[in-house]
């Protein structure tokens, strides 16, 4: 059959069958079949003509557009945007089975997060943070240097759960008082907390390095153990930031006395005494710290580490069956939104990956990436994390974008395991996306304007992904 004849049949039959399926709204039917046909005249024009490139690509618009504009959750276009593809490639007699094996690759990986909210949510309930936020208003008193070095620090140990909301939650709550106390602006607050989990979120139970083993069916010790000196990296330029904010606060309002011990209080008055552990602080303190050094040195699978941290500490911290019940159910709405997501990642990349549509496409971009630069695959995709994190989510970047860019750079003789170590970089810009939802939490928390939260930090959000990656290239953590 000749090409032209081939295209027109994909390009009707693929948009007829997509609009049946999945599309019901006018509008976004209409901005649909748009970038399908530029999808496809772009490919024309780049000269690709294999099908399953073409039903990738398209794939994988469709999946972005859908998720970008609300139309449908990401869990939902997960499953159902490969399955319609992989019917329209001609793939159902099969698309079962390569489900249910992409499932089963992502299956450690949903243990693994399950566990670590679970853990953290016990830790945090027992009041494990408490001594550490009431020491840190002891020392920073009224200066704002230190008070804006104290709210990284807080923020950077808050994040080690994974979850920016908490963060958020604990951080302004415990700092804010003090904030309106002696004068100093909110924003800054707000742009520490966020540029603190922007770093911290590149814990394997944070999401983002989740959906990378995920998408690339690596080990936590193939992407996040050697990014460890390009996060410390990071927290470094966080604490710089920091002392650089606290003294402009100091220039302008100079250094107050202030009560801290009224702070503190105020801080804790709204939370819930009675699930606070205090003679067990010691134990959970060595307990965490246990954990986190036997997850780096990898004495067990990580999976198999939180399950048995988290029935240590909900067996010693809240012994009643009555209270276990309890806590696990306040923790099952987070807990269950994040597993149903990786479980239906997997349906995506197994079908992806199934059908053969990720070969083929990363095929076609190879064909068009200049030879001289195949080499710097790795620091192209660090640098270009940073704007593709931020124009679109994370499941759209990691489950749509990556395949593509490991398959493309592999071509190179560049790991995979590279290429999504690289991934990670641009995180620290991420968090200032309109597409974070957690975001909005934190502005309106000290009652700031979004877009002043992007023109204020957005640039150190880029300083702290420049750090990272140069550490990272310095390293040998990704090669130049």
């Amino acid at each position: 059959m000749a090409s032209g004849s081939l295209w027109k049949i994909a390009s009707v039959n693929t948009m007829n069958t997509i609009n049946k399926i999945v599309l019901k709204h006018n509008k976004l039917k209409t901005l649909t079949d748009k970038a399908i046909s530029y999808t496809i005249y772009l490919i024309r024009r780049l000269g690709v003509i294999d099908m399953l490139a073409l039903l990738g690509y398209l794939m994988i618009v469709v999946f972005m557009i859908l998720i970008m504009t609300g139309r449908l959750s990401a869990m939902i276009a997960l499953i159902a945007v490969p399955s319609a593809f992989a019917l329209i490639g001609g793939f159902g007699g099969k698309m079962g089975e390569m489900a249910l094996e992409g499932i089963k690759d992502v299956a450690p990986t949903g243990i693994m997060i399950l566990f670590a909210i679970l853990f953290f949510g016990i830790l945090i309930d027992a009041g494990v943070f408490d001594p550490i936020i009431n020491t840190i208003l002891k020392i920073v008193k009224g200066d704002p240097v230190k008070i804006a070095i104290g709210t990284a620090v807080l923020a950077l140990l808050i994040s080690l759960d994974g979850d920016g909301t908490t963060t958020y939650m604990i951080t302004i709550s415990a700092m804010l008082p003090l904030y309106k106390r002696i004068g100093m602006r909110p924003l800054v607050l707000a742009g520490i907390a966020v540029s603190s989990s922007g770093v911290m979120n590149l814990l394997p139970w944070g999401g983002p390095t989740a959906r990378v083993m995920t998408a690339l069916k690596l080990e936590m010790s193939d992407v996040f153990t050697p990014v460890i000196p390009a996060m410390i990296g990071g927290v470094l330029f966080v604490l710089f930031m920091a002392y650089c904010l606290g003294k402009k606060e100091r220039k302008r309002i100079g250094i107050i006395e202030v009560d801290y011990q009224a702070v503190a209080q105020h801080a804790a008055a709204t939370e819930d005494a009675y699930l606070k552990r205090p003679k067990l602080i010691i134990f959970n303190y060595a307990l965490t710290l246990t954990l986190l050094v036997a997850l780096i040195m990898e004495l067990m699978p990580s999976a198999v580490l939180f399950m048995i941290g988290f029935a240590i500490a909900i067996t010693v911290n809240y012994p009643k069956l009555s209270d276990q019940k309890e806590r696990v159910a306040n923790y099952a709405d987070n807990a269950l939104s994040v597993i149903s997501m990786i479980f239906a990642a997997g349906v995506f990349t197994g079908i992806l990956a199934g059908t053969e549509m990720v070969d083929a496409m990363a095929n076609s971009l190879i064909q068009h990436i200049p030879d001289q630069m195949g080499a710097h695959f790795a620091v192209i995709t660090a640098v270009i994390s940073a704007p593709f994190t931020f124009f679109m989510s994370n499941d759209a970047f990691y489950y749509g974008v990556l395949p593509l860019l490991a398959k493309a750079g592999a071509a190179y003789g560049i790991d995979p395991a590279l290429i999504g170590r690289a991934s990670l970089l641009g995180l620290p810009v991420h968090l200032l996306s309109p597409l974070v939802p957690s975001t909005y939490l934190l502005v309106g928390m000290v009652g700031e304007d979004f877009g002043a939260l992007q023109r204020t930090f957005l640039k150190w959000a880029c300083g702290s992904t420049l750090v990272m990656i140069v550490v990272a290239v310095l390293l040998g953590i990704i090669p130049l």
